[in-house]
């Protein structure tokens, strides 16, 4: 996982052993410095090498087995990076010989690096936004692959082998009557993606909206939008062909929701009680794990689109700051982060 130095003017590279030992830490990137300057990327394993991008645009690819570094490049620079308020905040996608990070700014929008060197593979044309907060995904249709990812202001389809930007979509910043909307120029959430379809939530009261591919991967169209999900940063899953998530009533509130995929319809918008609020979700076993990101309630839901159907539910009272890192699972283990603690929960 990555996190702050003790001067915490570092992010570093730490590994821990399953009964929570730590093996060893590694600096590897400078943090954002401005509005939340703590640690905002995920690390991406692939093999035995493990790829991170810091909050200041620095792709840096690690060695798992000690924490060495193999190679860092101050891709934020070199690129000339233009970010928003909260600097960069992307996890690396590892593709083929391929590492794919979104600087952004005037004179690329994203890049490709050699896994092994760090070198340049390619590079798209400009769009002239600043980054979202957004990582890219890869999706497969029709038997051709794609990027997807945004901007601060502009959906965006790459070829992986060339960097052509297929297609664009930007009609999210306008509530369908052309107003403008405050906060229209922030994106934080990745996609969700499936036969075709890609769903994009924005949260502001910006609302999702999902789209359609072409056949050939060069252009979508909007199939709806969505009023009652507009997540924040909590990210959304699909389940069983509904989508679940937060939204957005305000910077500290909001309420959990279900809507179906194939038409964007409500089946429900619940609060969840003892003053639980908005926050991220994650799935497993037709299970929904859902984590309040304020006082740090941690929910086990039914994937069930009737109701919000709590089975149960406990909070978390170490560490500090929001409850913004989502959760992990994985055999039988429920991994939970809250600033500088990391807890596990048998779940199985």
């Amino acid at each position: 996982l990555t996190g702050m130095n003790e001067d915490e003017n570092k992010e570093v590279f730490q590994c821990y052993d399953l009964q929570g030992k730590k093996l060893y830490s590694t600096p590897y990137g400078n943090p954002w410095k401005d509005s939340y300057p703590e640690t905002r990327t995920t690390p991406t394993i692939e093999g035995d090498k493990a790829y991170v991008v810091s909050g200041s645009g620095e792709v840096v690819c690690l060695n798992i087995a000690d924490g060495s570094l193999d190679w860092s490049v101050d891709a934020g620079t070199k690129y000339g990076r233009k970010t928003g308020n909260w600097g960069t905040s992307e996890c690396p996608l590892v593709y083929d010989d391929k590492v794919i990070y979104s600087p952004c700014g005037d004179q690329t929008t994203m890049v490709a690096l050699n896994r092994n060197t760090g070198e340049e593979i390619w590079k798209t044309r400009s769009l002239g936004n600043h980054s979202g907060y957004v990582s890219p995904i890869m999706i497969e249709y029709k038997g051709r692959k794609q990027i997807v990812g945004s901007t601060a202001t502009t959906a965006i389809g790459v070829n992986p082998q060339n960097g052509e930007i297929e297609w664009t979509f930007d009609n999210w910043g306008e509530r369908y009557t052309g107003t403008p909307i405050r906060w229209g120029d922030i994106a934080p959430n990745s996609a969700l993606y499936k036969d075709g379809k890609i769903f994009f939530c924005h949260g502001y009261n910006i609302n999702g909206f999902q789209l359609q591919l072409a056949d050939d991967l060069k252009s979508v169209t909007c199939t709806w939008r969505t009023e009652t999900l507009d997540t924040h940063h909590g990210g959304y899953v699909l389940v069983n062909g509904k989508i679940y998530g937060s939204n957005w009533i305000n910077g500290n509130d909001g309420n959990w929701c279900c809507i179906d995929w194939e038409t964007g319809e409500p089946n429900y918008e619940e609060k969840w009680t003892d003053g639980a609020g908005k926050g991220s979700i994650i799935a497993a076993d037709n299970r929904l794990f859902i984590y309040d990101e304020r006082r740090g309630w941690v929910g086990l839901v039914n994937a069930n689109p009737a109701k919000l159907d709590v089975v149960s539910k406990f909070r978390i009272e170490k560490g500090s700051g929001p409850y913004w890192a989502h959760m992990a699972i994985d055999k039988g283990i429920l991994y939970v982060r809250h600033g500088e603690l990391l807890a596990a929960y048998k779940i199985k």
